[in-house]
């Protein structure tokens, strides 16, 4: 939607305010947004126009909306300040509605004409023009608001559905804006960018946060509540109006929209330990260790495992790792190439042997030390169902288990130590039916004996772990494979994958992989890259070991690319 220039701001923008905290926790949606098909062949160049116009074609009726709504809370606000900022606010789009027949003459046609109002465009103006007229679920009736300072609420409660909508617009220009090539002039939508990536524009986003976060100060905390939700919901129809563009025309989003449940095997693996994992599951076992050991003033009662006192075993961890965190960086830099090489799978296959004795000697270490004796496994069960996973992992996995339109499997490949630890952190999600490749504690009457049945324990184990699934797999449909890690231990996996994804690249396997010639690249301007030449004929075939890894920041850019909204 188009949305007039900035106009100078009558409220002074205050750093971490109102506005500033629901775009930060609710950014991670806005993804949707920019891996939709529509704005992935925007991006690309390669949108149909009859498209484009479809869009910009709705401009005026989000305009319309917007000066109505904001003519609204201007009658609400109970201030000269808030009535003058959201007075500018609709004057700017007054301007923008006069202007706006001359901005779309460039692509072809009178589209506003032609091109009714859509369902998804409806649901937004009415749920904002709603809000603006005082109709809000849980809100006193706007009879019993009888101060003009309890009006003002309104006015705060109408900016937190306009302000998504703004920040929203200018997120997605500066993105698009970035995948531009320098210099670049015969981009079709490039003054369309230009408009949503301006400084004007986001000071005009700016302002109307601004004005958000004045008329939000004296609110109490259950008025806030409602502010958040209003802009929730807000921000979740602004995504649904970009998935409601009518495309016709192949794109690469979302990953499985292709999916043919009869004659496509999708497979998807995934590391554990921070990739899934907030913290590293050795650390929170030996925590479980340490703080369930006894203390050196208590005696082990008869019959129980000999364990250290709990001191003792914080001391012996902290050597260990410390010993592994040196030897690691030592074992990384002995296999780094002094030049960057060519891309060399078997190469880097053979450097990696090394770390794998490394690894192995590592867990030898631990289970020598004892650190790992006398757990019980209800302890460890309880752990990892309280354990914090990073944000959307298990939306995700439950998304594709549940999609009954999928054919899929999910194969969890990890050095984790224990098992029963990976499985108690996915069961509190529902996600028993995973299928995980891991270690095991050996336990005698449910306490462990510290040792560790070892099955994965280096970057040769894991491939090996994988090369072993593919093998059993029926060959009678097509087979996709995706990988998903973080560190060097899953990088033969991620480059054998068809599609390698590295979430939070640590900087290891980026030094590592770089030196053996292996490429990281953002997923999205990737993706936009592959939109480009699909639309020029090239079939969108993604294929293991070409030496390219993408690389997201999060979960969202997963579920985003996979599945959209």
């Amino acid at each position: 939607m188009a949305i007039p220039p900035s106009f100078a701001s009558s409220f002074i923008h205050t750093e971490g305010g109102l506005a500033t905290s629901l775009w930060k926790k609710f950014r991670k949606e806005s993804l949707f947004s920019l891996y939709s098909p529509f704005a992935v062949s925007l991006a690309s160049g390669t949108l149909k126009i009859d498209t484009f116009r479809h869009c910009i074609a709705q401009d005026v009726h989000f305009l319309k909306a917007f000066a109505q709504a904001y003519e609204l809370a201007e009658n609400f606000a109970d201030d000269d300040d808030g009535k003058s900022a959201i007075s500018e606010l609709r004057e700017g789009v007054l301007k923008q509605l006069k202007k706006h027949n001359s901005f779309v003459q460039e692509w072809g046609s009178d589209c506003v004409k032609e091109s009714p109002v859509n369902s998804a465009t409806l649901k937004y103006t009415e749920f904002l023009l709603a809000t603006a007229s005082g109709k809000i679920e849980g809100l006193t009736d706007l009879g019993a608001l009888a101060t003009p300072f309890e009006k003002t609420k309104i006015a705060a409660y109408t900016l937190g559905v306009m302000t998504p909508c703004m920040r929203l617009y200018a997120f997605l220009g500066r993105e698009f804006r970035a995948l531009l090539k320098p210099n670049e002039r015969d981009h079709p939508y490039k003054k369309w960018i230009e408009n949503y990536s301006s400084e004007s524009f986001e000071a005009s986003a700016q302002q109307t946060e601004d004005a958000l976060d004045k008329l939000s100060v004296s609110l109490t905390g259950e008025e806030l509540n409602i502010i958040e939700k209003l802009y929730h919901q807000a921000m979740k129809l602004e995504i649904e109006f970009f998935y409601a563009q009518p495309l016709t025309q192949p794109t690469v989003v979302p990953l499985t929209k292709e999916h043919d449940l009869t004659q496509d095997h999708l497979m998807i693996f995934s590391d554990f330990d921070l990739t899934c994992t907030v913290i590293d599951s050795s650390a929170m076992l030996a925590e479980i260790a340490i703080i369930t050991a006894p203390t050196s003033d208590q005696s082990e009662l008869e019959g129980q495992i000999a364990r250290m006192s709990s001191a003792d075993l914080r001391n012996t961890w902290d050597l260990l790792s410390t010993q592994y965190t040196e030897e690691y960086e030592q074992c990384i830099k002995s296999i780094l190439p002094s030049e960057k090489a060519e891309f060399n799978y078997e190469a880097l296959h053979k450097a990696l042997e090394q770390v794998s004795d490394f690894e192995k000697r590592a867990n030898s270490r631990v289970i020598e030390s004892g650190v790992l004796k006398g757990l019980k496994l209800e302890d460890i069960k309880r752990a990892g169902e309280l354990m914090i996973l990073q944000d959307g992992c298990i939306g995700f996995f439950q998304k594709i288990v549940k999609n009954e339109n999928l054919n899929a499997n999910i194969h969890v490949i990890s050095y984790c130590w224990c098992g029963d630890l990976i499985r108690a952190a996915f069961s509190s999600g529902g996600l028993d039916v995973l299928n995980i490749h891991t270690n095991e504690f050996n336990f005698e009457e449910s306490v462990s004996t510290g040792e560790i049945v070892t099955k994965v324990q280096s970057p040769i184990d894991k491939i090996q772990a994988f090369n072993d699934i593919l093998q059993d797999c029926s060959n009678d449909r097509n087979i996709l494979t995706v990988y998903i890690g973080d560190t060097v231990g899953d990088l033969l996996c991620l480059l054998k994958a068809d599609i390698g994804i590295v979430i939070d690249c640590s900087s290891s396997l980026r030094r590592l992989g770089r030196r053996y010639g292996v490429s990281f690249v953002p997923l999205l301007p990737a993706l936009v890259e592959k939109q480009k030449q699909y639309a020029e004929g090239s079939s969108c075939i993604w294929k293991g070991k070409s030496g390219i890894l993408y690389t997201v920041t999060s979960w969202a850019d997963i579920n985003a690319f996979f599945l959209g909204w």
